[in-house]
């Protein structure tokens, strides 16, 4: 069972936010310096889908803050859609390490955690000492997208724990084939939240698709082009992609890792969009990785 104490704070707009802060479970007094980790989720999902790969990084010395951005979770869900945006994600981040006392972080960001990261890089790089960035980058695969776009945002709420269990794994079974069922269920569990009639629905804003589902978010720009090469060519990074990714495919795998030679790289074995980076390889590339920073 993982241990952590929950986080909450205030957004510069005035949105409570919430994160978990796990403690390093490892290390003696001279490794507290070592460089605390930011864990930031994809598009529908929240922290609790680092309740397994934290302890992993706190056991190597490091504290983890793992987030829920807003409009996800227990952050509080926006009034204004408008702002769920990288820039404003990337915002409540800088705001946390302020409350924190954090000047600079090795962040983890899976999908549009790693949007979230290179929006970070593109206008506070000083705080990034180093980050991963999980099967997103850049340039996207108008597959992936659409795939994302035809779900996020319209699950009605379900009446059981085992229908929840099955609609997660209908939206992502192409992703992860090798899923048990008991893999679904601890998913299901992440995924929803039981409301006061005994119905389920999942822990987001529904409003926080909207910018994918209106094609707002496209495919490559410029301007994430250029935050990426900021990051990975001025930070260390390390790319993780599944095998079987539809956002990012090869293509797009290989045009990261040419725009930036000193790019590390894994990939994981049947695994699609996104890994859960808890897999063997992703693991072993993590930590690996983390070793060679303070």
């Amino acid at each position: 069972m993982s241990t952590f104490t929950p986080l909450s704070y205030t957004s510069s707009d005035g949105l409570a936010l919430y994160a978990r802060d796990y403690p390093a479970t490892s290390g003696d007094a001279g490794m507290s310096a070592r460089l605390p980790v930011i864990c930031i989720h994809g598009l529908t999902r929240n922290s609790a889908d680092f309740d397994e790969l934290a302890p992993e990084l706190a056991a190597m010395g490091r504290r983890v803050i793992a987030v829920d951005v807003r409009g996800r979770g227990h952050s509080a869900h926006d009034p204004n859609p408008d702002n769920y945006t990288p820039a404003v994600y990337a915002g409540d981040i800088v705001k946390l390490m302020e409350n924190l006392g954090l000047s600079r972080a090795i962040f983890v960001g899976t999908s549009m955690g790693g949007l979230i990261t290179m929006t970070l890089a593109a206008r506070r790089l000083d705080l990034i000492a180093a980050a991963i960035i999980n099967d997103i980058g850049p340039v996207m695969s108008v597959r992936g997208l659409q795939r994302i776009a035809a779900y996020a945002g319209r699950c009605n709420a379900v009446g059981s724990w085992e229908e929840a269990a099955a609609y997660l794994r209908a939206i992502n079974a192409c992703a992860f084939p090798a899923n048990s069922d008991e893999e679904w269920g601890k998913w299901a569990r992440r995924a929803f939240e039981q409301k006061d009639d005994g119905q389920l629905a999942l822990r987001y804003d529904p409003n926080i698709a909207n910018a994918i589902q209106t094609g707002k978010l496209r495919p490559t720009s410029l301007a994430a082009r250029m935050a990426f090469r900021r990051l990975a060519r001025r930070r260390p990074t390390l790319l993780v992609r599944g095998a079987l990714s539809d956002l990012v495919e090869r293509e797009q795998a290989d045009w990261m890792r040419k725009a930036a030679p000193e790019l590390h790289y894994a990939e994981v074995p049947n695994v699609g969009h996104a890994p859960m980076l808890t897999e063997p390889e992703a693991l072993e590339a993590i930590r690996a990785f983390l070793a060679k920073l303070p």
